[in-house]
């Protein structure tokens, strides 16, 4: 009998900027397998239980795009071992909800213009940065955050601040990290601006990578 494929909910409903690279990004997903992808900009999606759904990804989310039961729903499924994907713009989400700041690691602050600089890969054994060099050539928009996640999460890339020009962090600038909230698990990259990052092996890999680790093994939606 075939065992079914992991089911993810996408979510990509912004209520303040709106990436154009979505439709891309959400294509992309589709095509990463073995996955079965439900997108919505629907906050209905989350006015029940989420147990059928092995995670949850925002996809360069914005603004509040949750109602109160919303984040209730999302709160007790991370909590019991769902796992939470962020991309991108999800740093740039329900700025006036305490728990989603923890839950990401870190809130979006600013970000110079779109331009090619260099991710440093800190750890070369985790499922998102295996396949990278140890110093990774992209283009994105190096997003600054308002502070560090280094304390709270595992660091897997950070940016190289001399590579690029406007970057505002320091020596200290993570770009992709994870760590494990109540029995789930958390992966967020800050990478993924614009639509040819979707078509990037490299990102695609990223992307995967940390959604199979997000997913605990065996999971199918639970």
């Amino acid at each position: 009998m075939a065992v079914a494929a992991p089911r993810l909910l996408v979510y990509t409903r912004t209520t303040a900027y709106r990436h154009d690279s979505i439709p891309a990004a959400v294509t992309a997903l589709r095509a990463l397998g073995p996955f079965e992808v439900t997108a919505t900009e629907d906050p209905a999606a989350f006015e029940h239980p989420l147990d059928d759904y092995a995670a949850v990804v925002f996809l360069s989310t914005s603004g509040e795009v949750l109602t109160p039961a919303g984040r209730e729903h999302l709160t007790a499924y991370v909590e019991s071992g769902g796992g939470f994907v962020g991309v991108h713009a999800a740093a740039c989400t329900e700025y006036d909800w305490p728990y989603y700041g923890d839950l990401l690691g870190a809130r979006f602050d600013r970000h110079p213009a779109y331009q090619p600089g260099q991710a440093v890969t800190e750890d070369r054994t985790h499922p998102a940065t295996r396949h990278l060099p140890a110093v990774w050539q992209f283009t994105d928009e190096w997003y600054d955050f308002r502070t560090s996640p280094r304390s709270s999460t595992h660091v897997l890339l950070s940016a190289d601040e001399s590579s690029y020009e406007g970057g505002a962090m320091g020596p200290d600038h993570p770009l992709a990290w994870c760590h494990e909230k109540g029995e789930g698990r958390v992966f967020y990259t800050a990478l993924g601006h614009a639509a040819e990052a979707y078509e990037d092996s490299g990102f695609r890999a990223h992307l995967l990578g940390g959604i199979n680790w997000a997913v605990r093994p065996g999971t199918t939606g639970r």
